[in-house]
């Protein structure tokens, strides 16, 4: 952090700030230029902008940030891309990988119909909810345990991995004796307990993108994750909410670059949750990979017109043909080879 001094300001303005960084414990140094003096400070930096209120001290004319606030997942911290593994299934810079299944656990029968038409379009994760969060208190809010059963006995059979929400830091323990991967849905992205929680849980995390939050509000929220000694965390861009009403969100594919070059984390996008409609999704799985998301996440349902949630953005089997064929061609113009599905069997 640097803070920069007014033309005007005098040596004692200069020396009290130096006097209130030093008795907070950092180390400040004074660099005096023609104009004006600049003061570099090193030490506990986030506390120094929370508490010091360094703007507000006079002749201070400027406090400038000369590194990111989050840490743990930042390009500084780690120059490469990283490569996150969902039981053994790569997502990272040099894979597509495709994550598909319904958005709700219903019933037995609905899910492996769901996760074989997922695995027959090449999808190598099985994502499913068993806890829902709705915007209405009436809506269905999933199964629980129940579901988790459920998408344990389709892995088992389909030998997919799976990929589930958790909405309370009091079912990280028992989602996690289920799931491969741990969902943080976009109205928990700044749930700080639950972050914490499911960072100290030990497997991967997704974290959505929050609906009205900036690119940096979502690192900060994948650094709680990391806090917690779990770097195994993908980014998951959703679409936010705008003006528009056309679209249930808005598909901010330019998220996917930014955070690519600010993070080493993998991006993937949710076309399915952007656009809130079948006919959308495809072009939007396009354009994710095409600007070079390293997955994507749809919703895949056998009979969308009976779904218990966001039936009509549900892709079916002629939707997902098309879409294993985009997948397929599109991938290696990117550089890209589509991640496998690993084979049934027993874990």
């Amino acid at each position: 952090m640097v803070v920069v001094m007014a033309a005007e300001a005098t040596a004692s303005e200069v020396d009290h700030v130096v006097n209130v960084v030093q008795e907070a414990g950092g180390e400040a140094f004074v660099s005096r230029g023609e104009f004006a003096a600049i003061i570099g400070l090193s030490g506990d930096i986030e506390r120094f902008a929370a508490t010091l209120n360094l703007p507000s001290l006079p002749g201070v004319a400027d406090v400038v940030r000369t590194s990111v606030p989050y840490k743990l997942v930042s390009r500084e911290h780690r120059h490469e891309r990283s490569v996150i593994r969902v039981a053994g299934v790569p997502i990272g810079p040099d894979t597509l990988t495709v994550i598909a299944g319904p958005c709700a656990v219903e019933t037995p029968e609905q899910t492996l119909a769901a996760a074989r038409m997922a695995r027959a379009a090449g999808a190598s994760l099985l994502r499913g909810g068993a806890f829902k969060q709705r915007t209405s208190p009436y809506a269905f809010q999933g199964l629980g345990e129940v579901g988790l059963k459920i998408l344990a006995d389709v892995r088992a059979e389909t030998g997919l991995p799976v990929v589930t929400e958790v909405v309370d830091q009091r079912d990280v323990d028992l989602v996690t004796t289920y799931a491969d991967m741990l969902q943080v849905g976009a109205r928990n992205m700044q749930n700080f307990p639950l972050l914490q929680a499911v960072g100290a849980a030990g497997k991967p995390v997704m974290l959505k993108r929050g609906l009205s939050a900036t690119i940096e509000e979502w690192l900060m929220a994948a650094e709680y994750i990391a806090q917690r000694g779990n770097l195994d965390i993908v980014l998951c861009e959703r679409g936010i909410r705008t003006f528009e009403s056309a679209t249930r969100n808005t598909l901010d594919i330019s998220a996917v670059p930014i955070a690519q070059r600010l993070s080493h984390l993998p991006v993937i996008v949710d076309p399915s949750h952007s656009g809130g409609r079948r006919d959308l999704v495809l072009p939007l799985s396009r354009a994710a990979i095409a600007v070079g998301a390293d997955g994507i996440i749809v919703d895949v349902h056998p009979h969308p017109e009976t779904a218990r949630c966001d039936g009509p953005q549900a892709l079916i089997e002629q939707d997902l043909r098309e879409l294993a064929s985009v997948a397929h061609h599109l991938s290696p113009l990117v550089g890209r080879t589509l991640t496998p599905a690993p084979a049934p069997g027993p874990r």
